[in-house]
C-alpha cells in the first residue's frame, strides 16, 4: 500500500511538471480534477429501471428477429447464420450474385455495413433486412440482455460505468453497460428508453445543449451569417437551405431543411459529396454542387477546415478553446486514407472537445450548488453526450429546472468569450424518452 501511494505521488508530481511545461494545466485544475467527485456521485446514483418491461422488450426483439430471419431466408435456397459473415458473403455474393462484391485479407468476402448499405441503396431488399436484423439484434445483446443483466439487485438501479479519458476528445464515454449509444430516433430505441424511470414523486428531467457544436462551429470558424441567425433565434437549417439553394427562407421545404440539417452536421465531420448522396438520395454530382455552394455561402468554415489541417500539419495536435490539447498522432501516415482521417479529425475535434468542456463545466458548477436547499431532492444520473438527466423531486420543479439552465447556459470559462449565445433544452416525464 506505501509503495503504491509513494509511486502516484511521483507520477503526480512528474505528469504535474509536464502540465505545466506545456500549459496544460488550466484544464486538469478546472475541469478534470473537480470532475472526478462530480463522476464518482453521477455513478454512486444510478437510474432506476422498469426489469418487467425489459423483460418483454427482449421478447418482443426475439419475435422481430424471427420474423426478419423468415424474410431474409426467403431469398435463398437455404437456411445460414445471418451472424456468420463469411455464410452470409458466400450468399450474398456466390448465390445471389450480387454487385460490389470486396474481398478482406483472410479472403472472405466484406459484409460490413458499408457494403450492406450500398447495395440497400441500390434496391436489394435482403440488404435491408440484413441491417434490420443486425440493429434489432444488436439491441437485444447489447442493451436489453445487457441492462437487466446489470441491474444492482439492491438498488434496482443500473450504475453505469464513466470513463474520463475514454475519448480523445474529452468526452465522457461510459461502458457495463454502456448508456450513450441507445438510438433515439428508432422506435425501438424509443422503447429501450422508456424502460428508465423515474422514482416515485419524482420526474425525470434532460438538459440538451441545443445545436452547440454549430454554435461552436459559427463561433471558432467566424461564420457571421450563423453567429447572427443564433442571436435573432432564427432556424439555422432552414436558414443554410435558403442561402444555399438561394430560395427565401419562408418557401424552404421540410424536404430542403432536412437535407439542409444534414450538411450542416455533417460538414464538421468531414461529409463527402458521396456520403451526402447517399444520406439524402440524390446525385453525387448534386451532392457536390450542393457542397460547394454551401462552402461558397459560409467560406469561413472552408477556412477554418485548411488552418486546422495546417495547424495540425504543424504541431501534431489540435486544441479546444479551453487549451484541451487533442494528439493526432496519424497525420504522418504513409496511407492517405488513414491520414486523411486524422486531418478529418483535426476539423471535428476542437468543436466536440470544447463541447465536452462545456459540459463538464456544467457538471462542475452545478455540484458546487447542490448543497443549497433549493437542491435537496436534485440528483445528476447520466451523462450522455450534449445532455445532463436528472431526477427531480416534483417540488419546486420549474425553479430548479431555472437555476440548472442558468448553470449550463453560463458553463465556460471567465476567460473565454463565446460571442455565440448557449442554448439548453429542457423536458420531464416519468421515463428518459417521455423526457427526451
Amino acid at each position: 500500500a506505501c509503495e503504491d501511494a509513494d509511486c502516484t505521488l511521483r507520477l503526480w508530481i512528474f505528469f504535474r511538471r509536464k502540465l505545466i511545461e506545456k500549459k496544460l494545466l488550466s484544464v486538469y485544475q478546472n475541469i478534470e480534477k473537480p470532475l472526478i467527485k462530480v463522476v464518482a456521485d453521477m455513478e454512486k446514483n444510478g437510474i432506476l429501471v422498469d426489469k418487467d418491461e425489459l423483460l418483454v422488450l427482449e421478447k418482443d426483439f426475439e419475435k422481430q428477429l424471427e420474423l426478419l430471419q423468415v424474410k431474409i431466408f426467403s431469398f435463398t435456397t437455404k437456411s445460414f447464420n445471418i451472424n456468420s459473415t463469411k455464410q452470409l458473403g458466400n450468399i450474398l455474393f456466390d448465390d445471389l450474385k450480387l454487385p460490389g462484391a470486396k474481398k478482406n485479407k483472410s479472403g472472405t468476402f466484406s459484409t460490413d455495413s458499408e457494403v450492406l448499405e450500398g447495395l440497400a441503396h441500390d434496391g436489394y431488399e435482403i440488404a435491408k433486412l440484413i441491417i434490420e436484423w443486425r440493429e434489432i439484434s444488436k439491441l437485444k445483446n447489447t442493451y436489453t440482455s445487457s441492462l437487466i443483466s446489470n441491474i444492482n439487485p439492491l438498488t434496482k438501479r443500473i450504475h453505469t460505468t464513466y470513463q474520463m479519458s475514454g475519448a480523445q476528445t474529452g468526452r465522457i464515454s461510459s461502458s457495463d453497460p454502456n448508456i450513450q449509444n441507445i438510438p433515439i430516433k428508432t422506435d425501438n430505441g424509443k422503447k429501450i428508453r422508456k424502460t428508465f424511470i423515474s422514482n416515485t414523486d419524482y420526474e425525470l428531467v434532460c438538459f440538451d445543449y441545443s445545436q452547440i457544436e454549430l454554435r461552436i462551429l459559427a463561433e471558432i470558424a467566424g461564420i457571421k451569417k450563423l453567429k447572427e441567425a443564433f442571436k435573432k433565434k432564427i432556424d439555422v437549417h432552414s436558414l443554410t437551405a435558403s442561402q444555399v439553394l438561394n430560395v427565401p427562407i419562408d418557401e424552404v421545404t421540410n424536404d430542403q431543411r432536412r437535407n439542409a440539417k444534414t450538411i450542416n452536421f455533417g460538414i464538421i465531420y468531414g461529409l463527402s459529396a458521396f456520403g451526402l448522396s447517399k444520406q439524402i438520395g440524390i446525385s453525387r454530382k448534386f451532392a457536390k454542387e450542393y457542397i460547394d455552394s454551401y462552402f461558397e455561402q459560409y467560406p469561413g468554415i472552408k477556412e477554418y477546415m485548411e488552418r486546422m489541417k495546417d495547424f495540425l500539419d504543424k504541431n501534431g495536435y489540435v486544441e479546444t478553446l479551453f487549451g484541451r490539447r487533442i494528439n493526432l498522432k496519424e497525420y504522418q501516415n504513409k496511407n492517405p486514407m488513414i491520414r486523411n482521417y486524422a486531418f478529418r479529425q483535426a476539423i471535428n475535434a476542437p468543436i466536440q472537445g470544447t463541447a465536452a468542456d462545456i459540459i463538464k463545466r456544467a457538471m462542475i458548477k452545478y455540484y458546487n450548488l447542490r448543497e443549497n436547499k433549493i437542491f435537496k431532492n436534485t440528483r445528476l444520473l447520466l451523462q450522455v453526450h450534449d445532455e445532463l438527466v436528472f431526477e427531480i423531486g416534483k417540488e419546486n420543479l420549474n425553479e430548479i429546472i431555472k437555476e440548472i439552465t442558468k448553470v449550463m447556459e453560463n458553463a465556460y470559462l471567465p476567460s473565454i468569450d463565446l460571442g455565440v449565445a448557449i442554448s439548453v433544452s429542457v423536458g420531464y416525464g416519468k421515463n428518459w424518452e417521455e423526457a427526451h
